[in-house]
């Protein structure tokens, strides 16, 4: 078995764990702030008004945090890790701050765009950092426990925004994570030691500018047509779908021909990296769809209370967490490919048993379906990862550590507004059914509100004017349409584990030197590694 015996870059074990918290921190902090702010948002309206545009504030986050994940991640291959990470704690916090200090809805949402700009060097960057400093053998162990990280942020996100809203005030969801993220940034400052960039790097504007702005149009897609088909497919949105692969165009154009590309176009033809990609776009799809659907279904279709709904999802993540410590120990002795495969064979078992799970099915048998989706996700995610980072020389571990959580963030996107669309299309064909069957006291009105907007079937408001009778019938109907989105998940995971069989058979340790290095691209990969392990260790 050939196995890194060093890391790319080497420094004591203090600064090393000194390093770890600090990326830790930050990591935290992105991951935090993705599930605390949406506890605090009904109080943040009854403050600032602005109902009507409530989404944006999600929107604009999710929309900048993910445009610009490839850019920091080249940046950070072009002036170092330390630099670039502490600019995006930097913009981060700077974002955090002005949210804090919000005067009106409008303001909140700007600078939540400003926060996820920062937001988008955190988790690739933090990666990155880890692949540098831990060796292959540590790697697979290490990274395992920052899933523990978003499991972490997934269980208290709502507790902490719920308690500081309550107690305190809203504008202090965002102030707590200032001292957190200064901390973050000063540890990674003192501890984390680079070779200086003796050469003066060129930076590709054009691609970068291209890049952020056609994926900024087709996320704006996304996000707006996840409503129903009928926004999915509207003029509006075919103009920002048709323009965004216009610019795409422009940018392969551009990329073909510039001297150093934010994303270079070679990397695709390493065999681990391109099928490792599109494995990730995929899960993408179906972790984002489980995250955002399954709550849904435990109120809407089941009765759960909110809180109970919320929990649901407590397994999942911990069976995530535990598995990719399971599965980091286990990748050197059984190889990547085959922990990708058994990670998705489960993931797509686990989507189609919810597809299967009926109303009066045994609530421990929806639990039973969390824990095989966590176990699948928590497999996939980290062999996927370790996989391409393995697969290229450490000058281009930022790009391809930021390719791969970037097709994740697009294929959830992708996935969100494709499963809402089916959904509120199969909930309005459900509704209409009975609206003009006359089964309840259900107006063909009440059936087109509904359906245009599928949380007021949670909305107990929404709900009082209804009978028991009907009430029935709007949860069978919700049963039967989300049933609909979880096959898409079963679908879209099956296609995920046929693209791992794709992954190469070699070992991991073996992929640097076997998949797509040939060559002088072999020797020069090989000597960068080398001068890397040459530097002197920091003291």
């Amino acid at each position: 078995m050939k196995e890194q015996t060093k890391p790319l870059l080497e420094m004591t074990a203090r600064r090393r764990i000194a390093v770890t918290v600090g990326v830790m921190t930050g990591m935290f902090i992105a991951a935090l702030e993705a599930t605390v702010v949406g506890t605090a948002m009904p109080t943040v309206i009854a403050s600032l008004g602005g109902l009507s545009h409530y989404s944006w504030v999600f929107s604009a986050y999710l929309v900048t945090s993910t445009v610009t994940v490839p850019v920091w991640g080249k940046l950070s291959d072009l002036y170092g890790r330390r630099l670039l990470y502490q600019v995006g704690i930097g913009v981060f916090l700077l974002g955090t701050l002005l949210s804090g200090l919000s005067g009106s809805m409008t303001q909140l949402i700007v600078f939540r765009a400003i926060q996820g700009l920062g937001a988008g060097a955190l988790i690739p960057l933090g990666m990155t950092i880890i692949g540098d400093i831990f060796t292959l053998e540590e790697r697979a162990k290490m990274q395992a426990y920052f899933s523990g990280v978003w499991g972490l942020s997934s269980v208290i996100g709502p507790i902490v925004g719920g308690f500081i809203t309550d107690q305190i005030s809203w504008r202090w969801v965002f102030f707590v994570n200032l001292p957190i993220g200064v901390i973050a940034a000063m540890i990674i400052g003192f501890a984390l030691k680079e070779p200086k960039q003796h050469e003066k790097p060129t930076i590709d504007y054009a691609g970068a500018a291209l890049l952020m702005l056609a994926i900024s149009l087709l996320m704006l897609a996304m996000v707006e047509g996840g409503a129903s088909l009928a926004t999915l497919f509207s003029p509006l949105n075919i103009g920002l779908f048709s323009a965004s692969v216009i610019l795409l165009f422009a940018f392969f154009w551009v990329e073909k021909r510039a001297k150093d590309p934010i994303i270079p176009f070679e990397l695709f033809r390493n065999r681990t990296v391109a099928v490792s990609i599109a494995a990730g776009f995929l899960a993408g799809v179906a972790m984002f769809g489980a995250i955002s659907f399954i709550p849904l279904f435990a109120q809407g279709a089941l009765g759960s209370s909110a809180t109970e709904a919320g929990s649901l999802l407590t397994p999942l993540m911990l069976s995530w967490v535990t598995m990719s410590v399971v599965g980091g120990r286990l990748l050197l002795k059984v190889g990547y490919r085959s922990i990708t495969i058994v990670g998705f064979v489960l993931l797509t078992v686990g989507f189609i048993f919810l597809s299967l799970f009926e109303r009066d099915t045994a609530r421990i048998w929806l639990y039973f379906d969390l824990v095989l989706i966590g176990a699948g996700l928590g497999l996939t995610m980290l062999t996927l990862l370790i996989a391409v980072q393995q697969a290229v020389e450490r000058t281009k571990l930022g790009v391809v550590t930021s390719l791969n959580q970037f097709s994740r963030a697009i294929g959830g996107a992708l996935g969100v507004a494709v499963m809402g669309a089916v959904l509120t299309a199969g909930l309005a064909a459900q509704l209409n059914a009975v609206a003009h069957n006359g089964s309840g006291d259900l107006s063909v009105e009440q059936a087109a509100e509904l359906s245009a907007n599928p949380n007021a079937l949670i909305d107990p408001q929404a709900r009082s004017g209804l009978s028991a009778e009907t009430f029935e019938i709007l949860q069978e109907a919700m049963a039967t349409s989300i049933h609909r989105v979880f096959w898409v998940g079963a679908l879209l995971s099956a296609m995920a584990l046929l693209v791992a069989f794709l992954l190469p058979k070699q070992h991991i340790s073996e992929i640097h030197r076997t998949d797509g290095q040939v060559g002088e691209k072999t020797l020069m990969a090989q000597q960068t590694t080398i001068n890397a392990r040459n530097q002197p260790t920091v003291e």
